[in-house]
């Protein structure tokens, strides 16, 4: 991840109108129509799906060697 976006204040996003419907649906059924808590908790369950996936693909790598008693 590159670090110089880590103090951003604020993201400009560009969602496609299937996308913001899907929002607006969790945002009426979970979070009292507040369409940014919705996309706060969509991009919440991103994020960890994300880095579970990177996780496992760490974990995949031919050349990760988990028993090194070098260190």
């Amino acid at each position: 991840m590159d670090e110089a976006f880590l103090d951003l204040e604020s993201v400009d996003v560009e969602l496609e109108e299937e996308l913001l419907e899907a929002i607006d649906e969790k945002a009426f059924a979970d979070h009292r129509d507040n369409r940014d808590a919705a996309i706060r908790d969509l991009l919440d369950e991103w994020l960890k799906e994300r880095a579970a996936a990177e996780a496992a693909a760490g974990n995949e790598r031919p050349d990760a060697d988990t028993d090194d008693e070098s260190a």
